[in-house]
């Protein structure tokens, strides 16, 4: 996919949520948000293999503020406000998803529904949140495919 089809896509807050990062046209989809001016952040998750791994991991990665508490909860709050990077739209991919998702599948389905809920929460302002996740292998099926 080329740069164009995510310009255009991107900015579209009733389609942003939780999909499976397409490898394939991760140039394009970041040549994209920098043109958007959306912050697109990378959480590596290739160590994680628990939730205090994984809330780590985020909070370090998109800068969380002093207050983050490193628990679910935290990770809600944090994640619908961003006021310390305040912007149009947000692009988070969750690279390397696998180890955490066999180590863990039980948090590793808490956060997932957590970065749902916080797209959810950003579309009723009218601001597209996106959440790409980053797997290797096929065993999540029931992630949409950004298209």
């Amino acid at each position: 996919m080329s740069r164009a089809p995510f310009h255009s896509l991107l900015p579209r807050a009733e389609r942003a949520g939780l999909y499976h990062m397409p490898y394939a046209a991760d140039l394009a989809l970041e040549e994209a948000a920098e043109s958007l001016d959306y912050p697109m952040h990378r959480v590596d998750l290739s160590k994680v293999t628990d939730k205090a791994g994984f809330l780590a991991a985020i909070g370090t990665a998109l800068n969380f503020p002093d207050w983050y508490g490193h628990n679910w909860d935290a990770l809600a709050d944090c994640l619908t406000d961003l006021s310390w990077m305040a912007a149009d739209g947000y692009v988070i991919v969750l690279d390397h998803a696998d180890g955490f998702a066999t180590a863990s599948p039980t948090d590793f389905a808490t956060a997932l529904s957590i970065f749902q809920d916080a797209a959810d929460t950003w579309r009723e302002d009218g601001i597209p949140f996106w959440t790409l996740v980053g797997t290797a292998s096929d065993g999540m099926a029931w992630l949409q495919d950004l298209e």
